[in-house]
Formats: C-alpha cells, structure tokens, sequence
C-alpha cells in the first residue's frame, strides 16, 4: 500500500462530504429543509449552514418584498364580452417567523395558491357581476384597491405572515371594434366640452360687451 493513501481518501471523502453539505442562503431569504421528502422544523438564516448530504435538501425562500406578476389574466364581463388584463402586480412579503407554516400547508410555490390562483378567482368574480363599461371605465380606478382588499382578507384567515402591500393592475385589453368606439365616444365627448368651453366663452364675451355699452350710454 502506498504510504499516506488512508489520509488521501480520508480526506477526499470529507472534501466531498463538506462539498455536498456546506449550502449559502443570501441575504433577504431563510432556508427550509427536507429530508425523504418531509419537511424539517428548522429554518436557517442568511450564511452558511451545513446539513447532512444526500437524506436532506434544501430550498431557499424569500422574505423581504417581492412582485408577483399575473399576465393575460382573464374577465368575462357581465354583458358577455371577454377581455384581458395584460399585468395585473402583487407586491407581498412574507414574515420569516410564518415561513415554517405557510411552506408547510403550502409548499416553498406558496404564491401559486395564495396569490396567482386567488387574482384570477377575485378578477373573474369582480367581471362577472360588472358590465364592461364599469369594469373599463366606471370602476376601473377601483379594481386596484378591491383587489388588494380581496387578497389580504383570505390570507388573514388561510396564511398569517403573509401580506400584500399593494395591487397594480393595468388597463383591460378589448376587442378592436369595441376599443375603437370607446375611443370614438371620447373623441365625441372632447369635441363637445370644447364647443361648450367655447360657448361660455363667447357668452361671457358678449355679456361684457352689453355691459360696456351699458355704461357707454350712461
């Protein structure tokens, strides 16, 4: 046997073993563990941690604020007509004491569940019940705020620790013939605050000029 070759394997085997078991968790996130498949009560910090390689896996998860984005979400309005929100943003954070918990009921993937799945279910049920006039027009500066009411009050009750901080939803893309006439209509509207505007003008105009003449005769 070649002299020094115990130490040269023992020390391969620890180089591989540090290889597999040392792990980094950035900063902003905590790390959760799994071993066969089952989910450990521990949960590391930001650093370097060591765990034991091959039986157990680790996966990262964040917890400072973070944007969810739904795109193309569906909305069936209440006349029939369907149309798209092309983005519709969640800004969420999770508290690092509830991510046990929530990864636990809900897998490391929590936001599928709790936050993409529920904009779809809140977008469907707000169009559903609106026309398209409201949904596009009328309400539409509402849809922001109501959503992120909607959201937050599940997550009270379904995942503490999580919460939204503010919902963005961009303008509904519709038919072409329908977006043409909504933009015929506002071009009418326009032109008729103009011709009103003129007309005060020119009234006032004139009252000043009856006025002045008034005066001229006295």
């Amino acid at each position: 046997m070649v002299p020094g070759w115990p130490l040269v394997t023992v020390g391969a085997i620890i180089a591989l073993f540090m290889a597999f078991a040392l792990h980094h968790i950035e900063e902003g996130h905590v790390g959760v563990y799994y071993r066969g498949g089952a989910l450990l009560s521990r949960v590391s910090q930001p650093g370097y941690h060591l765990m034991f390689p091959f039986f157990t896996t680790y996966k990262s998860v964040q917890v400072t604020l973070q944007t969810d984005e739904a795109k193309n979400v569906p909305c069936g309005t209440s006349g029939g007509v369907m149309i798209y929100f092309d983005r519709i943003e969640v800004v969420n954070i999770l508290s690092s004491s509830s991510v046990y918990d929530i990864v636990k009921n809900y897998t490391v993937d929590y936001d599928r569940p709790l936050i993409f799945n529920k904009v779809h279910h809140e977008v469907n049920q707000f169009c559903s019940s609106h026309t398209l006039q409201e949904v596009y027009i009328d309400l539409f500066d509402q849809i922001d705020e109501n959503l992120k009411t909607a959201l937050q009050k599940d997550l009270v009750r379904m995942a503490p620790g999580l919460s939204v901080q503010a919902v963005r939803v961009t303008k509904p893309k519709i038919p072409e013939s329908i977006r043409q006439n909504y933009e015929q209509m506002e071009a009418e509207k326009t032109k008729l605050l103009v011709a009103i505007q003129h007309q005060k003008v020119v009234e006032k105009e004139a009252e000043t000029e009856r006025k002045k003449a008034v005066i001229g005769k006295s």
